[in-house]
C-alpha cells in the first residue's frame, strides 16, 4: 500500500482558496473530478507545484514533477469542492493515512464555518 504525507503547500492553498470563498459546496464528485485529461490541460498550461497545490498528499518514494507522486485532489484547478474534501477524509480514513484525513477534515471544518 501507498504511503502518503501531508502536503502542507496545499493544505495552505486550499485554506487560502476557502478563505477566498473560491469554493463549490454543493456536486457530484465523481462527475466534476478532473480526469487524466484535465489533469493534462491543467499541466500544458502551469507548472508541477501549481498541480501539487491541489493535492493534499504526497505519494512517498513517487518522483516529484510525476502525477504518481500526488494524492487527494481537493478541487477542480480552480476552486475548492465540498464533495472532495469528503472524498479525500473518507478515502484517507479508509486506507487509514491518518494525518491525510486529518488535515481534509480541517479543511472541511474550515470550509463549513466559512461558508456558514
Amino acid at each position: 500500500m501507498a504511503v502518503y504525507r501531508v502536503n502542507d503547500e496545499a493544505v495552505e492553498h486550499v485554506r487560502a482558496r476557502i478563505t477566498a470563498h473560491q469554493y463549490v459546496l454543493d456536486s457530484d464528485w465523481g462527475a466534476v473530478q478532473p480526469d487524466a485529461a484535465a489533469q493534462n490541460a491543467f499541466l500544458e498550461r502551469h507548472s508541477w507545484p501549481e498541480y501539487a497545490a491541489w493535492h493534499l498528499g504526497l505519494t512517498e518514494g513517487a518522483t516529484d514533477g510525476t502525477k504518481a507522486r500526488y494524492a487527494f485532489v481537493a478541487g477542480d484547478f480552480r476552486r475548492v469542492h465540498r464533495s472532495a474534501l469528503i472524498a479525500c477524509v473518507y478515502r484517507a480514513s479508509e486506507w487509514r493515512h491518518k494525518e491525510v484525513e486529518l488535515a481534509a477534515h480541517d479543511l472541511l471544518q474550515l470550509l463549513d464555518a466559512t461558508s456558514g
